[in-house]
């Protein structure tokens, strides 16, 4: 989760946050190259004293500057590419769980398990005990196992909200009459914070998102007393 004096990107939790970082330095680099290059080249026309009264076309010189910035881009578009493709790839995943967006809190079905729902509210300020987050608690935690593949169905009740959670890599738009799909996997044990990213309306502030990712024993061990209710 951001603290303060986090400068950089969150403490990836998945491998495609892993990824995503890995990108985002790469697309930093080519930035600051360009950056440099093209700084010097301006600072070098203030103060140089050439002067050309007869120079008036110089193809060559053209050719060089409209093809490197061609494979300038073919370097930040093919990594692009692999990510998004690997962003979208859901490969057998082993649990699946319903995310419906309401104004303004979250609700839950574990559909593999006799269809456990519950809802998520955001724990109000009186209510809050010293170990709990302000504006980022919540009453009801969603529980799943790290190092497992999981399957997220998102979808809205009212209006459109997003499903947000930064240290998994994890932004998906909840709407109203369809079903998106995305999917993650947690490779470490944790609480993992989010927030919903689309104003959804007046109290979109208050509709946190936390995670508890446990271990796949302790996993089984909870879902079994919570369908026992």
């Amino acid at each position: 989760m951001a603290t303060w004096k986090i400068l950089l990107l969150q403490d990836s939790s998945s491998p495609f946050m892993e990824q995503l970082a890995f990108f985002h330095d790469h697309a930093l680099l080519v930035l600051t190259i360009i950056t440099i290059l093209v700084g010097q080249l301006m600072i070098s026309l203030f103060f140089n004293k050439y002067i050309h009264r007869y120079l008036l076309e110089g193809q060559l010189i053209e050719i060089i500057w409209t093809i490197l910035p061609a494979i300038t881009l073919i370097f930040i578009a093919l990594p692009s590419l692999r990510l998004i493709y690997i962003l979208d790839e859901t490969n057998n995943p082993l649990l699946t769980i319903k995310t419906i967006g309401h104004q303004w809190y979250w609700s839950y079905e574990y559909s593999d398990f006799k269809n456990i729902e519950f809802d998520s509210y955001m724990i109000p300020i009186n209510e809050m005990q010293s170990w709990n987050f302000r504006l980022l608690d919540v009453d009801n935690r969603i529980v799943v196992p790290f190092k497992t593949q999981i399957r997220m169905l998102v979808t809205a009740a009212d209006v459109i909200h997003s499903w947000t959670i930064p240290s998994l890599g994890v932004k998906i738009d909840a709407t109203p009459g369809r079903l998106n799909q995305t999917n993650f996997m947690s490779n470490r044990t944790g609480l993992l914070y989010g927030q919903c990213s689309e104003i959804c309306g007046a109290n979109h502030s208050f509709m946190p998102i936390v995670i508890e990712s446990i271990s796949p024993g302790f996993f089984i061990k909870w879902i079994t007393k919570i369908a026992q209710l």
